[in-house]
């Protein structure tokens, strides 16, 4: 877990970067397959999604996401492992995520609302093994790294 807001940022970059590059990848190759354009849609949507999320993720879902677990589903467990409690918010954070970027990705896409409820499903069968598989694992190792570096910074 970061423990200060420097960590905060590098997790949140890590973990909303990959996951918005995945999903970008996926949602174009659904849209349109593998075309001469393919490469071009990904990196100019890019920064427009991760903005975004980035956004969502430090302002509306993580709260969110965080308050639920740590009031309502974690203080339930017997024991508070970081394992649970990391499994716990990652899928909360997919729920939250994958609800506000479907919306965002119809809407930017200029695609019927209607379409909203089908993108939603897509999504989430790709985003919560993409998360908890590829995506988590990666992010904590990059936030390891960072808070040893620090640890051995102050030890000096």
């Amino acid at each position: 877990m970061p423990r200060n807001l420097k960590e905060e940022l590098v997790f949140m970059l890590v973990m909303a970067g990959l996951m918005v590059l995945g999903m970008s990848i996926y949602n174009v190759y659904l849209a349109q397959g593998i075309d001469e354009r393919f490469w071009s849609e990904i990196i100019f949507g890019y920064p427009i999604a991760l903005a975004v999320a980035m956004l969502l993720d430090g302002f509306l879902v993580g709260p969110i996401a965080k308050g639920i677990a740590f009031k309502a589903i974690i203080p339930k467990y017997k024991e508070k492992s970081p394992i649970k409690i990391g499994l716990t918010i990652s899928v909360l954070m997919v729920l939250g995520m994958v609800t506000c970027m479907s919306l965002f990705g119809v809407l930017i896409n200029g695609q019927a609302v209607s379409m909203y409820g089908h993108a939603w499903i897509m999504n989430l069968i790709v985003a919560l093994p993409l998360q908890l598989i590829v995506v988590a694992p990666i992010a904590r190792a990059v936030l390891g790294k960072v808070q040893a570096k620090a640890d051995n910074a102050s030890a000096v």
